[in-house]
C-alpha cells in the first residue's frame, strides 16, 4: 500500500519572504546588467537582463500571489484564495515562453546583422550575474518543491543561471578567438533549454486550473486500496478528485456499506484512510447502504 507523501504546504511565511529577498537582489543587479549589456555590445547580457526584469516581475507576481493566498475565505470564494498561486505560475509559464520567442528572435537577427562585442567586459559582469542569481538560487531551492509558485519562480533563475554560465562560456571564447557569433548561438541554447521546463509548468499550471486528477493519484487503485483497508466498504464510485494548488489534493465519492454496520465508524476509517495513505486531508464523503440515487 503506498504510503502518504509530505502534502501540507511548507511554510508560507518564509517562502514569502525567499521571494522577495529574491525579487529585491534580481531587480538590483538587472539594470546593472542591462547598462553592461549595452556597452558591451553583448546580446547574451541583453537576453540575460530582459530575462531578469521579467523575473524580477516573476518573483514580484509569486510574492504577491503567497500574499493573497493568505486571505480567509468568504461567501464568494468558499474555498479561499489558494488558486491564485496557480494562477501565477500560469502567468509566469507564459512570460517564460515569451521571453524565450524574443531571445531567439534577437539570436537570429544577430547572425544575420553582427554587431561587435566587448568580450572582456562581458565577462566581467557574466560572472557577476552568475554569483547574484546562484544566491537566488540557493534560497529558493529550500522552498517548497510541491508548490507550483515555487516552481515558476526557480525556473526564472535557473534560466538566469543558464543565461549567465553561456555568457561566460561566449565571453571567453570572443576574447580568445574574436568569434562574435558564438553569443547569439549560445542564447538560441539557453532559450530552448528554458522552454521545456516553461512548457511542462504551464502544462501543470493549466491541469490543475481543469480541476485534473492529481498526479500522483490512481483512483482505481484508491478504490480498490479504500475497500480493502476497511473491511465494512463493500464498493466505492463516483469518485472525483482535484487540486486546490498542486499540493492541497481534494476528493469526493460515494461508499456503499452493509445497513447494519456503524456508518459514522465507517466514515471516519475511510477519512483516516485517505488522509494517513494518500495525504488527502479534505475529503466529501456520502456513505450509501443501497443502491446509489445518482443511477
Amino acid at each position: 500500500m503506498r504510503q502518504a507523501r509530505a502534502l501540507a504546504p511548507s511554510s508560507g511565511t518564509a517562502d514569502e519572504k525567499r521571494l522577495f529577498s529574491a525579487m529585491v537582489l534580481t531587480g538590483a543587479f538587472m539594470i546593472a546588467e542591462a547598462a553592461g549589456g549595452l556597452y558591451a555590445g553583448s546580446l547574451a547580457l541583453i537576453a540575460d537582463a530582459g530575462h531578469m526584469l521579467a523575473d524580477c516581475a516573476a518573483l514580484g507576481l509569486a510574492w504577491m500571489a503567497f500574499r493573497i493566498a493568505r486571505r480567509p475565505r468568504d461567501g464568494r470564494r468558499s474555498y479561499g484564495y489558494h488558486r491564485v498561486q496557480v494562477l501565477a505560475a500560469l502567468a509566469n509559464g507564459a512570460l517564460l515562453i515569451a521571453i524565450v520567442g524574443w531571445i531567439l528572435f534577437e539570436a537570429v537577427r544577430r547572425l544575420f546583422a553582427p554587431v561587435e562585442v566587448l568580450g572582456g567586459a562581458m565577462l566581467v559582469i557574466a560572472i557577476a550575474g552568475l554569483a547574484v542569481n546562484a544566491v537566488v538560487l540557493a534560497s529558493l531551492r529550500h522552498g517548497d518543491h510541491e508548490n507550483l509558485n515555487i516552481q515558476g519562480a526557480l525556473l526564472h533563475v535557473i534560466g538566469d543561471v543558464l543565461g549567465s554560465v553561456a555568457a561566460i562560456v561566449a565571453a571567453v571564447v570572443i576574447v580568445w578567438t574574436g568569434w562574435t557569433p558564438v553569443d547569439p548561438l549560445l542564447s538560441a541554447l539557453v532559450a530552448l533549454l528554458i522552454l521545456r521546463s516553461a512548457w511542462a509548468l504551464l502544462a501543470r499550471a493549466v491541469h490543475v486550473l481543469l480541476e485534473g486528477t492529481p498526479e500522483r493519484l490512481d483512483l482505481g487503485r484508491l478504490g480498490a486500496d479504500l475497500t480493502g483497508a476497511v473491511p465494512t466498504v463493500a464498493d466505492v464510485h463516483h469518485v472525483h478528485a482535484w487540486s486546490l494548488t498542486h499540493e492541497r489534493p481534494l476528493i469526493t465519492l460515494h461508499a456503499t456499506v452493509p445497513e447494519t454496520s456503524e456508518h459514522a465508524r465507517a466514515l471516519a476509517q475511510i477519512k483516516a484512510f485517505l488522509s494517513e495513505t494518500y495525504g488527502i486531508s479534505h475529503s466529501t464523503i456520502q456513505i450509501e447502504t443501497e443502491r446509489c440515487a445518482d443511477d
